[in-house]
Protein backbone atom coordinates (compact mmCIF):
# COMPACT_ATOMS: atom_id res chain seq x y z
CA UNK A 1 0.00 0.00 0.00
CA UNK A 2 1.75 3.12 -0.93
CA UNK A 3 1.81 6.45 0.78
CA UNK A 4 -0.10 7.85 -1.91
CA UNK A 5 -3.16 5.53 -1.23
CA UNK A 6 -3.23 6.80 2.41
CA UNK A 7 -3.51 10.22 1.35
CA UNK A 8 -6.61 9.31 -0.21
CA UNK A 9 -9.20 10.10 2.47
CA UNK A 10 -12.46 8.09 2.13
CA UNK A 11 -15.58 10.48 1.11
CA UNK A 12 -19.13 9.93 2.97
CA UNK A 13 -20.13 7.07 -0.17
CA UNK A 14 -16.74 5.41 0.40
CA UNK A 15 -17.26 5.11 4.10
CA UNK A 16 -20.78 3.90 3.68
CA UNK A 17 -19.66 1.11 0.97
CA UNK A 18 -16.92 0.40 4.22
CA UNK A 19 -19.64 -0.10 6.45
CA UNK A 20 -21.74 -1.96 4.37
CA UNK A 21 -18.59 -4.34 4.08
CA UNK A 22 -18.29 -4.68 7.37
CA UNK A 23 -21.59 -6.23 8.58
CA UNK A 24 -21.51 -8.59 5.46
CA UNK A 25 -18.14 -9.66 7.20
CA UNK A 26 -19.39 -10.21 10.13
CA UNK A 27 -22.67 -11.54 9.57
CA UNK A 28 -20.88 -14.25 7.34
CA UNK A 29 -18.12 -15.34 9.83
CA UNK A 30 -21.22 -15.62 12.41
CA UNK A 31 -23.25 -17.47 10.02
CA UNK A 32 -20.43 -19.67 8.96
CA UNK A 33 -19.37 -20.79 13.02
CA UNK A 34 -23.06 -21.20 13.98
CA UNK A 35 -23.93 -23.43 11.10
CA UNK A 36 -21.04 -25.71 12.57
CA UNK A 37 -22.01 -24.80 16.09
CA UNK A 38 -25.68 -25.86 15.60
CA UNK A 39 -24.42 -29.01 14.99
CA UNK A 40 -21.81 -30.00 17.02
CA UNK A 41 -24.68 -32.47 18.84
CA UNK A 42 -25.28 -34.97 15.81
CA UNK A 43 -21.31 -34.47 15.16
CA UNK A 44 -20.93 -35.94 18.56
CA UNK A 45 -23.37 -38.53 18.58
CA UNK A 46 -21.74 -39.61 14.75
CA UNK A 47 -19.09 -40.36 16.19
CA UNK A 48 -19.65 -41.66 19.60
CA UNK A 49 -18.12 -38.87 21.84
CA UNK A 50 -18.03 -38.25 25.53
CA UNK A 51 -17.36 -34.69 26.81
CA UNK A 52 -13.69 -35.30 27.46
CA UNK A 53 -13.52 -36.50 23.41
CA UNK A 54 -15.84 -33.91 22.13
CA UNK A 55 -13.74 -31.00 24.23
CA UNK A 56 -10.43 -32.38 22.91
CA UNK A 57 -11.73 -32.86 19.17
CA UNK A 58 -12.95 -28.73 19.65
CA UNK A 59 -9.61 -27.76 20.69
CA UNK A 60 -8.37 -28.48 17.11
CA UNK A 61 -10.53 -24.78 16.15
CA UNK A 62 -8.37 -23.54 19.47
CA UNK A 63 -4.93 -24.60 17.87
CA UNK A 64 -5.17 -23.15 14.42
CA UNK A 65 -6.51 -19.48 16.37
CA UNK A 66 -3.60 -19.76 18.48
CA UNK A 67 -1.81 -20.07 15.29
CA UNK A 68 -3.41 -17.51 13.09
CA UNK A 69 -4.67 -14.83 15.64
CA UNK A 70 -0.94 -13.58 16.66
CA UNK A 71 0.15 -13.85 13.15
CA UNK A 72 -3.06 -11.74 12.17
CA UNK A 73 -1.45 -8.56 12.44
CA UNK A 74 1.45 -9.07 10.25
CA UNK A 75 -1.08 -10.37 7.75
CA UNK A 76 -3.66 -7.30 7.41
CA UNK A 77 -0.30 -5.09 7.68
CA UNK A 78 1.25 -7.26 4.21
CA UNK A 79 -2.67 -7.23 2.71
CA UNK A 80 -5.02 -4.96 4.06
CA UNK A 81 -7.82 -5.85 5.78
CA UNK A 82 -10.03 -6.79 2.38
CA UNK A 83 -7.62 -9.00 1.10
CA UNK A 84 -7.24 -11.14 4.57
CA UNK A 85 -10.74 -11.19 4.84
CA UNK A 86 -11.90 -11.81 1.25
CA UNK A 87 -8.58 -15.03 1.59
CA UNK A 88 -9.53 -16.13 4.76
CA UNK A 89 -13.30 -16.54 3.75
CA UNK A 90 -12.43 -18.74 1.25
CA UNK A 91 -10.20 -20.57 3.13
CA UNK A 92 -12.74 -20.95 5.90
CA UNK A 93 -14.98 -22.13 2.88
CA UNK A 94 -12.81 -25.02 1.89
CA UNK A 95 -12.02 -26.11 6.02
CA UNK A 96 -16.36 -26.68 6.05
CA UNK A 97 -16.05 -28.93 3.49
CA UNK A 98 -13.30 -30.63 5.25
CA UNK A 99 -15.20 -30.57 8.22
CA UNK A 100 -18.31 -31.49 6.87
CA UNK A 101 -16.10 -35.02 5.18
CA UNK A 102 -15.22 -35.72 8.80
CA UNK A 103 -17.94 -35.46 10.43
CA UNK A 104 -19.05 -38.70 9.10
CA UNK A 105 -15.61 -40.66 7.86
CA UNK A 106 -14.03 -40.17 11.56
CA UNK A 107 -12.04 -37.66 14.01
CA UNK A 108 -9.13 -37.55 12.18
CA UNK A 109 -10.53 -35.71 9.03
CA UNK A 110 -12.71 -33.51 11.75
CA UNK A 111 -9.69 -32.23 13.40
CA UNK A 112 -7.74 -30.96 10.38
CA UNK A 113 -11.14 -29.03 9.23
CA UNK A 114 -11.44 -27.70 12.45
CA UNK A 115 -7.52 -27.10 12.61
CA UNK A 116 -8.06 -24.71 9.61
CA UNK A 117 -11.54 -23.59 10.14
CA UNK A 118 -9.82 -21.84 13.41
CA UNK A 119 -6.96 -20.87 11.88
CA UNK A 120 -8.98 -19.14 8.38
CA UNK A 121 -11.88 -17.65 11.46
CA UNK A 122 -9.05 -16.17 13.45
CA UNK A 123 -7.31 -13.46 11.23
CA UNK A 124 -10.75 -12.72 9.35
CA UNK A 125 -11.86 -11.86 12.99
CA UNK A 126 -9.28 -9.94 13.44
CA UNK A 127 -9.28 -8.12 10.11
CA UNK A 128 -12.53 -7.71 10.02
CA UNK A 129 -12.33 -5.86 13.53
CA UNK A 130 -9.34 -3.71 12.24
CA UNK A 131 -11.57 -2.45 9.44
CA UNK A 132 -14.62 -2.13 11.39
CA UNK A 133 -12.24 0.08 14.00
CA UNK A 134 -11.45 2.26 11.08
CA UNK A 135 -15.10 2.75 9.29
CA UNK A 136 -15.95 3.88 13.13
CA UNK A 137 -13.33 6.26 13.61
CA UNK A 138 -14.61 7.69 9.59
CA UNK A 139 -18.27 8.19 11.02
CA UNK A 140 -17.27 9.54 14.35
CA UNK A 141 -19.62 7.21 15.98
CA UNK A 142 -20.10 4.05 18.00
CA UNK A 143 -20.84 1.48 15.95
CA UNK A 144 -18.94 -1.57 16.67
CA UNK A 145 -21.53 -2.68 18.51
CA UNK A 146 -23.80 -2.88 15.85
CA UNK A 147 -21.14 -4.23 13.83
CA UNK A 148 -20.88 -7.34 16.17
CA UNK A 149 -24.68 -7.43 16.03
CA UNK A 150 -24.01 -8.07 12.68
CA UNK A 151 -22.05 -11.00 14.01
CA UNK A 152 -25.02 -11.85 16.33
CA UNK A 153 -27.38 -11.89 13.31
CA UNK A 154 -25.46 -14.11 11.64
CA UNK A 155 -25.08 -16.79 14.80
CA UNK A 156 -28.91 -16.15 14.89
CA UNK A 157 -29.35 -17.33 11.10
CA UNK A 158 -27.00 -20.12 11.47
CA UNK A 159 -28.89 -22.00 14.56
CA UNK A 160 -31.90 -21.50 13.07
CA UNK A 161 -31.06 -22.75 9.75
CA UNK A 162 -29.13 -25.46 11.73
CA UNK A 163 -32.22 -26.53 13.74
CA UNK A 164 -34.09 -26.52 10.63
CA UNK A 165 -31.85 -29.04 8.94
CA UNK A 166 -32.47 -31.25 12.41
CA UNK A 167 -35.91 -31.34 11.94
CA UNK A 168 -35.92 -31.90 8.66
CA UNK A 169 -33.38 -34.82 8.98
CA UNK A 170 -30.80 -32.63 6.60
CA UNK A 171 -27.38 -34.34 7.18
CA UNK A 172 -24.80 -32.30 8.78
CA UNK A 173 -21.90 -33.05 5.56
CA UNK A 174 -24.70 -31.48 3.06
CA UNK A 175 -25.76 -28.73 5.42
CA UNK A 176 -21.72 -27.55 6.07
CA UNK A 177 -21.15 -27.88 2.14
CA UNK A 178 -23.93 -25.42 1.47
CA UNK A 179 -22.74 -23.45 3.64
CA UNK A 180 -19.65 -23.55 2.17
CA UNK A 181 -20.57 -22.64 -1.02
CA UNK A 182 -22.66 -19.45 0.34
CA UNK A 183 -19.34 -18.42 2.06
CA UNK A 184 -17.72 -18.02 -1.35
CA UNK A 185 -20.50 -16.58 -3.60
CA UNK A 186 -20.85 -14.17 -1.22
CA UNK A 187 -18.17 -12.67 1.29
CA UNK A 188 -15.25 -11.64 -1.17
CA UNK A 189 -17.68 -9.60 -3.34
CA UNK A 190 -18.94 -8.17 -0.47
CA UNK A 191 -15.58 -6.45 0.98
CA UNK A 192 -14.73 -4.49 -2.17
CA UNK A 193 -15.76 -1.17 -0.59
CA UNK A 194 -13.40 -1.49 2.37
CA UNK A 195 -11.07 1.65 2.69
CA UNK A 196 -7.39 1.85 3.07
CA UNK A 197 -6.14 0.53 6.91
CA UNK A 198 -3.61 2.77 7.19
CA UNK A 199 -4.16 6.05 9.08
CA UNK A 200 -3.32 9.56 8.45
CA UNK A 201 -1.82 12.64 9.98
CA UNK A 202 -3.26 16.10 9.74
CA UNK A 203 -1.33 16.97 6.89
CA UNK A 204 -2.50 14.17 4.67
CA UNK A 205 0.83 12.02 5.48
CA UNK A 206 0.41 8.33 6.93
CA UNK A 207 1.18 8.47 10.84
CA UNK A 208 3.65 6.08 12.47
CA UNK A 209 2.19 3.61 13.67
CA UNK A 210 2.32 1.30 17.22
CA UNK A 211 3.77 -2.30 16.64
CA UNK A 212 2.07 -5.53 18.08
CA UNK A 213 4.93 -6.38 19.76
CA UNK A 214 4.60 -2.76 21.50
CA UNK A 215 1.05 -3.32 22.05
CA UNK A 216 1.62 -6.74 23.80
CA UNK A 217 3.95 -4.99 26.66
CA UNK A 218 0.86 -1.95 27.15
CA UNK A 219 -0.78 -2.78 30.67
CA UNK A 220 -3.77 -0.90 29.41
CA UNK A 221 -4.12 -3.31 26.44
CA UNK A 222 -4.04 -6.29 28.48
CA UNK A 223 -6.19 -5.15 31.09
CA UNK A 224 -8.55 -4.56 28.38
CA UNK A 225 -7.95 -8.14 26.73
CA UNK A 226 -8.80 -9.56 30.11
CA UNK A 227 -12.42 -7.73 29.91
CA UNK A 228 -12.86 -9.25 26.29
CA UNK A 229 -11.35 -12.65 27.48
CA UNK A 230 -14.03 -12.87 30.03
CA UNK A 231 -16.92 -11.81 27.87
CA UNK A 232 -15.93 -14.17 24.69
CA UNK A 233 -15.21 -16.85 27.13
CA UNK A 234 -19.18 -16.32 28.16
CA UNK A 235 -19.66 -16.25 24.49
CA UNK A 236 -17.87 -19.42 23.33
CA UNK A 237 -18.50 -21.47 26.04
CA UNK A 238 -22.71 -20.79 25.16
CA UNK A 239 -21.84 -21.35 21.43
CA UNK A 240 -20.47 -24.71 21.85
CA UNK A 241 -22.02 -26.05 25.32
CA UNK A 242 -25.69 -24.43 25.72
CA UNK A 243 -27.06 -26.55 23.51
CA UNK A 244 -25.51 -29.84 24.44
CA UNK A 245 -26.18 -28.86 28.08
CA UNK A 246 -29.28 -28.17 27.66
CA UNK A 247 -30.20 -32.18 26.07
CA UNK A 248 -27.82 -33.77 28.21
CA UNK A 249 -28.45 -32.27 31.59
CA UNK A 250 -32.12 -30.85 31.48
CA UNK A 251 -33.17 -33.21 29.50
CA UNK A 252 -34.67 -31.59 26.38
CA UNK A 253 -35.26 -32.97 22.78
CA UNK A 254 -32.09 -31.84 20.33
CA UNK A 255 -34.43 -29.10 18.44
CA UNK A 256 -35.64 -27.52 21.91
CA UNK A 257 -31.61 -27.65 22.75
CA UNK A 258 -30.49 -26.27 19.95
CA UNK A 259 -33.71 -23.70 19.76
CA UNK A 260 -32.07 -22.40 23.10
CA UNK A 261 -29.03 -21.78 21.60
CA UNK A 262 -30.98 -19.41 19.61
CA UNK A 263 -32.51 -18.08 22.01
CA UNK A 264 -29.34 -16.86 23.44
CA UNK A 265 -27.71 -15.53 20.45
CA UNK A 266 -30.79 -13.64 19.77
CA UNK A 267 -30.76 -11.99 23.02
CA UNK A 268 -27.08 -11.00 22.64
CA UNK A 269 -27.93 -9.87 18.52
CA UNK A 270 -30.77 -7.17 20.18
CA UNK A 271 -28.63 -5.99 22.71
CA UNK A 272 -26.19 -5.17 20.24
CA UNK A 273 -27.91 -3.49 17.75
CA UNK A 274 -29.25 -1.38 20.85
CA UNK A 275 -26.29 -0.86 22.91
CA UNK A 276 -24.41 1.84 21.20
CA UNK A 277 -26.59 4.61 22.65
CA UNK A 278 -26.53 3.39 26.01
CA UNK A 279 -23.00 3.19 26.23
CA UNK A 280 -22.94 6.89 24.40
CA UNK A 281 -25.37 7.77 27.66
CA UNK A 282 -23.60 5.72 30.53
CA UNK A 283 -20.11 4.97 29.92
CA UNK A 284 -18.06 1.71 28.94
CA UNK A 285 -17.37 1.08 32.40
CA UNK A 286 -20.87 0.99 33.96
CA UNK A 287 -22.47 -0.40 31.41
CA UNK A 288 -20.26 -3.06 31.26
CA UNK A 289 -19.93 -4.07 35.02
CA UNK A 290 -23.40 -4.37 34.44
CA UNK A 291 -23.57 -6.39 31.93
CA UNK A 292 -21.35 -8.90 33.84
CA UNK A 293 -23.83 -9.16 36.54
CA UNK A 294 -26.48 -9.44 34.21
CA UNK A 295 -24.71 -12.54 32.66
CA UNK A 296 -23.88 -13.90 36.18
CA UNK A 297 -27.44 -14.09 36.77
CA UNK A 298 -28.37 -15.98 34.01
CA UNK A 299 -25.62 -18.40 34.00
CA UNK A 300 -26.97 -19.50 37.63
CA UNK A 301 -29.95 -19.68 36.41
CA UNK A 302 -29.29 -21.86 33.47
CA UNK A 303 -27.11 -24.51 35.97
CA UNK A 304 -29.09 -24.23 38.42
CA UNK A 305 -32.75 -23.81 37.39
CA UNK A 306 -35.25 -25.95 36.10
CA UNK A 307 -35.31 -26.56 32.31
CA UNK A 308 -37.77 -23.20 32.12
CA UNK A 309 -35.33 -21.36 34.09
CA UNK A 310 -32.74 -22.23 32.05
CA UNK A 311 -34.35 -20.78 28.88
CA UNK A 312 -34.69 -17.52 31.14
CA UNK A 313 -31.13 -17.74 31.76
CA UNK A 314 -30.00 -18.29 28.26
CA UNK A 315 -32.21 -15.17 27.87
CA UNK A 316 -29.83 -12.71 30.21
CA UNK A 317 -26.93 -14.70 29.67
CA UNK A 318 -27.20 -14.01 26.21
CA UNK A 319 -27.68 -10.13 26.88
CA UNK A 320 -25.41 -9.80 29.76
CA UNK A 321 -22.29 -11.23 27.24
CA UNK A 322 -23.40 -8.69 24.56
CA UNK A 323 -21.53 -6.20 24.68
CA UNK A 324 -18.05 -7.22 26.26
CA UNK A 325 -16.03 -7.77 22.35
CA UNK A 326 -17.11 -4.64 20.71
CA UNK A 327 -16.82 -2.66 23.32
CA UNK A 328 -13.12 -3.48 23.78
CA UNK A 329 -12.97 -3.34 20.35
CA UNK A 330 -13.79 0.22 20.74
CA UNK A 331 -11.49 0.68 23.40
CA UNK A 332 -8.29 -0.31 21.59
CA UNK A 333 -8.78 2.29 19.32
CA UNK A 334 -9.30 4.88 21.01
CA UNK A 335 -5.58 6.55 19.89
CA UNK A 336 -5.90 6.22 15.76
CA UNK A 337 -2.39 5.75 15.10
CA UNK A 338 -1.82 2.91 17.32
CA UNK A 339 -5.63 0.90 16.48
CA UNK A 340 -4.37 -1.81 14.27
CA UNK A 341 -1.86 -3.38 16.39
CA UNK A 342 -3.94 -2.83 19.62
CA UNK A 343 -7.37 -4.17 17.88
CA UNK A 344 -5.02 -6.92 16.97
CA UNK A 345 -3.79 -7.66 20.47
CA UNK A 346 -7.05 -7.70 22.20
CA UNK A 347 -8.48 -9.31 19.72
CA UNK A 348 -5.97 -12.30 19.56
CA UNK A 349 -6.54 -12.22 23.39
CA UNK A 350 -10.34 -12.52 23.02
CA UNK A 351 -10.45 -15.15 20.61
CA UNK A 352 -8.13 -17.42 22.25
CA UNK A 353 -10.71 -17.62 24.67
CA UNK A 354 -13.69 -17.85 22.77
CA UNK A 355 -12.02 -20.76 21.21
CA UNK A 356 -9.61 -22.30 23.50
CA UNK A 357 -12.54 -22.07 26.62
CA UNK A 358 -15.43 -24.56 25.32
CA UNK A 359 -12.48 -27.70 25.10
CA UNK A 360 -11.32 -26.47 28.64
CA UNK A 361 -15.06 -26.76 29.93
CA UNK A 362 -15.79 -30.10 28.39
CA UNK A 363 -12.60 -31.64 30.10
CA UNK A 364 -13.84 -30.29 33.35
CA UNK A 365 -17.64 -31.57 32.36
CA UNK A 366 -16.45 -34.91 32.00
CA UNK A 367 -15.48 -34.51 36.34
CA UNK A 368 -18.89 -32.77 37.07
CA UNK A 369 -21.00 -32.55 34.24
CA UNK A 370 -21.13 -29.78 31.35
CA UNK A 371 -23.95 -28.13 33.34
CA UNK A 372 -21.57 -27.73 36.97
CA UNK A 373 -18.06 -26.47 34.45
CA UNK A 374 -20.26 -23.91 33.57
CA UNK A 375 -20.03 -22.08 36.83
CA UNK A 376 -16.43 -21.22 35.77
CA UNK A 377 -17.79 -18.36 33.44
CA UNK A 378 -19.40 -16.79 35.92
CA UNK A 379 -15.96 -16.51 37.69
CA UNK A 380 -14.68 -14.69 34.72
CA UNK A 381 -16.98 -11.93 34.62
CA UNK A 382 -16.68 -11.70 37.54
CA UNK A 383 -12.95 -10.69 37.08
CA UNK A 384 -13.84 -8.65 34.22
CA UNK A 385 -15.98 -6.40 36.12
CA UNK A 386 -13.16 -5.30 38.86
CA UNK A 387 -10.74 -4.34 35.76
CA UNK A 388 -13.43 -2.92 33.44
CA UNK A 389 -11.88 0.69 34.66
CA UNK A 390 -9.66 0.05 31.90
CA UNK A 391 -12.11 0.51 29.31
CA UNK A 392 -12.36 4.06 30.00
CA UNK A 393 -10.38 6.12 27.08
CA UNK A 394 -7.02 7.54 28.09
CA UNK A 395 -7.23 11.45 28.77
CA UNK A 396 -5.56 12.15 25.58
CA UNK A 397 -8.11 11.02 23.21
CA UNK A 398 -10.55 12.88 21.79
CA UNK A 399 -14.03 12.36 20.15
CA UNK A 400 -14.55 8.24 21.01
CA UNK A 401 -17.47 7.50 22.98
CA UNK A 402 -17.01 7.07 26.71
Amino acid sequence: MTSTDARRAPGPAQVEAAKRGVYTAFVGAGFAFASWASRIPAVRDRLDLDPAALGLVLLAIAAGSVIGLPLAGTVIARLGSRRTVVVMSLVLAAALGVVAVGSVTGVAVLVVGLFVMGLANGAWDVAMNVQGAVVERHLGRATMSRFHAGFSFGTVAGALLGAAMVHLGVGVPVHLAGVAVLIVLVVPVSVRGFVSDVHVDADGEPAATGSALTAWREPRTWLIGVVVLAFSFAEGTANDWLGVALIDDHGTSETTGTLGFALFLTAMTVARWFGGPVLDRYGRVQVIRLLAGLAVVGLLLFVFGSPVLAFVGALLWGAGASLGFPTGMSAAADEPAAAAARVSVVASIGYCAFLAGPPLIGLLGQQVTVLRALTVVAVLLGIAALVAGALRPPAEATGTPV
